[in-house]
């Protein structure tokens, strides 16, 4: 088990659900935050929140997808609490649109956000943790890295090129004291689906979510992945069920392709 206290962590995507409950928590575990996003109102409540239960964080507001911003970042932090210990992309969003012909432009922009934006932060988080020998950097996937959901598909793919870069990665430092996993969350009660139904042209989402029954809290995602930074592994999952389910979608190509072709159907039924 790897002690946390003291150890200085930055977090993307900071500002509400999994990126904030995940900033409490590591703070809680005694780690100084720097806490990252682009509003800057909701970043200084969750930094008053760590501050009222006795820990440390700073606020910098900026864009995942601008590699100065991530720097920057590192380098507020590494000036605050010393050198950095962890790091975790967290930021990015979704959209429900039909891939076929979703403009060329808004793929682009989502890639720039979910995985150029995880690169800018990992890379040069990497960097200073391969000279210290020892490091930990985590990126926010999905478990929907390991399939094309049907009007998701730049959302999966975007979520998949983290899955495998982050398994790249970790074998590539194998050794080095340095750790590197990836995070494959299932439905979580975020503000995520509000902002994936406005990007697809407003109203409700037709195909993403889960029921209330099966949703998780972005506090069981955190604990999960403070877990991992204390005793590190690859892959974070949450829910067993849906880490079977998946690995089963990924060895029975036919029958992921017979319910997603039912659930299509329904849809235009519907």
């Amino acid at each position: 088990m790897i002690d946390l206290r003291g150890k200085p962590i930055v977090i993307t995507g900071a500002s509400s659900g999994i990126g904030a409950a995940t900033a409490v928590v590591c703070a809680r575990a005694g780690m100084p935050v720097g806490l990252f996003a682009r509003r800057e109102e909701k970043l200084l409540k969750v930094k008053e929140r760590i501050e009222h239960d006795g820990g440390r964080a700073i606020v910098v507001v900026g864009d995942a997808a601008d590699p100065e911003s991530n720097l920057e970042l590192i380098a507020k932090a590494g000036e605050a609490f010393g050198d950095l210990y962890a790091a975790i992309a967290n930021a990015g969003y979704g959209a429900e649109v039909e891939c076929a012909t979703m403009p060329i432009e808004d793929i682009r922009a989502m890639f720039e956000v979910n995985f150029y934006g995880s690169m800018h932060l990992v890379q040069p988080a990497i960097a200073g943790f391969r000279e210290r020998g020892a490091g930990h950097a985590m990126m926010v996937s999905s478990c929907l890295s390991k399939i094309g959901l049907p009007n998701y598909g730049a959302y999966c793919a975007s979520k998949a090129a983290q899955d495998h870069f982050s398994r790249a990665m970790r074998h590539e430092l194998r050794g080095s004291g340095v750790y590197v996993s990836s995070v494959h969350p299932v439905g979580t009660k975020t503000e995520f689906f509000d902002e994936a139904a406005k990007k697809s042209g407003g109203g409700k989402l037709r195909l993403a979510g889960s029921s209330e029954r099966f949703m998780q809290t972005p506090e069981r995602v955190a604990g999960a992945m403070v877990r991992c930074l204390q005793k590190p592994r690859g892959e974070v999952w949450t829910s067993t069920l849906a880490r079977l389910g998946f690995g089963a979608s990924v060895m029975m190509p036919g029958v992921t392709d017979w319910v997603l072709g039912r659930m299509m159907e329904k849809r235009r039924r519907d």
